[in-house]
């Protein structure tokens, strides 16, 4: 597990880690998450295999933009207008899957968990690596999220399976976990608050 500060990060190299199936550690506007390559299977796996987490429990993913999600999913009018009050920001949207990805990522419905975060780091990485990254809180399953870099580093020490890659923002502003809204029905439903 490679530990790197913030003012040594290199968007290109941070992207050619991610392109080789690297999981990293990397602050975002919520919590430290964990981020990888959505169409990398191995990776995604990886993942799941860090946070001992069941493949039931789907991950969601980082899009750089509002085109981009609507090449993954189906997007009609009304959920176009709230998703566009909400993002940029802490709001995963469940909406319907346009695109196949591996597993853990689409549910078994066909839905699929999209975000736009809020940070620019993480926006340049988006926007150099073009495609999608798989992300969800980094920590062992059970154990809480955190903005807190002590904290990640003491779930993922000694552990069998280890993130890569940690990128050491030291400790984030306080903020919770994103939103998760499921916009597939007739009217919105707040899965987490």
């Amino acid at each position: 597990m490679k530990i790197i500060g913030l003012k040594h990060v290199n968007v290109k190299n941070i992207v050619r880690e991610i392109k080789k199936g690297k999981v990293i550690v990397f602050p975002t506007d919520t919590v430290y998450g964990l981020i990888c390559d959505a169409g990398n299977k191995k990776a995604v796996r990886k993942i799941f295999k860090i946070k001992k987490r069941s493949l039931q429990k789907h991950l969601s993913v980082f899009i750089k933009d509002f085109k981009t999600a609507r090449k993954i999913a189906v997007i009609d009018k009304k959920q176009e207008k709230i998703l566009k009050s909400m993002w940029p920001g802490k709001l995963i949207a469940v909406l319907k899957a346009k695109k196949k990805f591996a597993q853990g990522i689409v549910c078994e419905f066909g839905n699929i968990g999209l975000r736009i975060p809020n940070y620019k780091l993480l926006n340049g990485i988006l926007s150099e690596f073009k495609k999608p990254l798989a992300q969800t809180s980094a920590n062992v399953s059970g154990e809480p999220a955190s903005n807190k870099i002590k904290d990640i580093l003491r779930q993922f020490r000694n552990k069998k399976n280890q993130p890569d890659l940690v990128i050491d923002a030291g400790n984030l502003k306080k903020s919770k976990p994103s939103k998760v809204i499921d916009l597939t029905g007739n009217t919105p439903k707040i899965l987490r608050k």
